[in-house]
C-alpha cells in the first residue's frame, strides 16, 4: 500500500538520519534538512532528498514548501532555541503534526507549549521505532518484542466497526492474536469474542513482524 503522507526531519545527528532513513526505506517521501552540509552529503548516499538549510529562518521553510508537509519530525534537542524556532514555524505554516525530540523534561515542557504534537526521549523511542510507527497506517505504537514479533497498538476501521472479533477472524485473515481492548482509557484483557467492536476502541494485538504490513 502506498504510503500518502509526507516527511521531513529536521536534524540528522544519529537519531534523525535513522528516522529519515527509515522512512525512506518503507517507500514514504521524505525531506532531510540539517545546517552542515558536510552532514548533508553524506546523508545524501542513502537519503534521496537532502538540503543544506536553516529551518529556523521562516523564509527557507517556505521555499522548503513545508507548509505542504504532513509530519515535521524536528531532530535538534541539543539546540533548544532553533528547536523552538522551527517547531513554531511549523506550526504557524499549518504542518498537521510536529514530532519535536527533546533532552530533558522541561525541554519537552516548552517544546508542547509553541506548539509540538508529540514530543520524544531519544532514549525512550529509537528513531528506527518511530519511522515504523509512522509508516504504519493504523498503528498507534509498536513495540518490538523480538525480531521476529511485535506488540501493536491500532485503531478500529471503519469496516470493523459494529463487527465481532468473531465475525471478522482477525487471527486467520492477519496472522495476529488480539491480547486486550482500550476504551476511554480503560484496558480490558478480559475479551468477548461477540462484542461489536467500536470505532473508539483501541486494539493491543501481539503479531508477526513480517506479516504486519497485511495490516497496512
Amino acid at each position: 500500500m502506498a504510503i500518502s503522507k509526507s516527511y521531513a526531519v529536521f536534524g540528522l545527528g544519529r537519531y534523525g538520519t535513522a528516522v529519515a532513513k527509515e522512512l525512506a526505506s518503507n517507500g514514504a517521501e521524505v525531506l532531510a534538512v540539517d545546517i552542515d552540509e558536510e552532514i548533508v552529503n553524506e546523508a545524501a548516499a542513502e537519503i534521496p532528498f537532502c538540503k543544506c538549510a536553516d529551518v529556523t529562518d521562516p523564509e527557507v521553510l517556505r521555499q522548503l514548501g513545508i507548509s505542504n508537509i504532513d509530519v515535521v519530525i524536528i531532530s535538534m534537542a541539543t539546540d533548544l532555541e532553533a528547536s523552538v524556532m522551527a517547531t513554531m514555524l511549523c506550526k504557524e505554516m499549518g504542518v498537521k503534526t510536529v514530532i519535536s525530540k527533546c533532552s530533558s523534561d522541561m525541554n519537552c515542557k516548552i517544546l508542547s507549549k509553541v506548539g509540538a504534537d508529540k514530543v520524544i526521549f531519544p532514549e525512550q523511542e529509537s528513531g528506527i521505532r518511530l519511522a515504523k510507527n509512522l509508516v504504519s497506517s493504523g498503528f498507534v505504537d509498536i513495540l518490538e518484542i523480538s525480531n521476529d514479533v511485535s506488540m501493536v497498538e491500532l485503531e478500529v476501521r471503519p469496516e470493523w466497526e459494529n463487527k465481532s472479533l468473531i465475525e471478522l477472524n482477525l487471527r486467520k485473515k492477519y496472522s495476529i492474536n488480539i491480547v486486550s481492548i482500550i476504551e476511554n482509557d480503560k484496558v480490558d484483557v478480559i475479551i468477548d469474542p461477540e462484542m461489536p467492536l467500536k470505532r473508539s476502541m483501541r486494539l493491543i494485538v501481539i503479531a508477526d513482524t513480517a506479516k504486519l504490513r497485511k495490516l497496512k
